[in-house]
């Protein structure tokens, strides 16, 4: 029969404590890094920080026609919607470099 060593229970604590500040850093320099996205051929952009935060947008003066707001509506969306799908990307790379891709509880989902 093994002998069974029980887990140092400090050397626990301090790891999932340098975990979260590890967590909470990755989280705070999610504010300042940027993802761009473009809709229409660029002529709409949107920028996004790593906090789904929307920090940009930019519209082409071409594609503003009082005639056809609709499609700019449209343009606006999908260059939104992109950058969203870009930031949450962003978020699961930086968050996977903390945790190593384990799924920890407690940990703010993303997406």
């Amino acid at each position: 029969m093994a002998d069974f060593k029980m887990p140092d229970l400090n050397n626990l604590m301090e790891a999932a404590q340098r975990m979260q500040a590890d967590l909470q850093r990755a989280q705070a320099d999610l504010a300042s890094k940027k993802v761009e996205a473009t809709a229409g051929g660029g002529m709409v952009t949107a920028v996004m920080n790593g906090q789904l935060e929307l920090v940009g947008l930019k519209i082409d003066a071409a594609v503003v026609d009082p005639k056809d707001v609709g499609m700019l509506q449209d343009l606006v969306l999908a260059a939104v919607s992109q950058a969203i799908a870009k930031a949450k990307q962003l978020q699961q790379a930086e968050m996977a470099k903390v945790t190593g891709g384990l799924n920890i509880p407690g940990m703010p989902t993303i997406g």
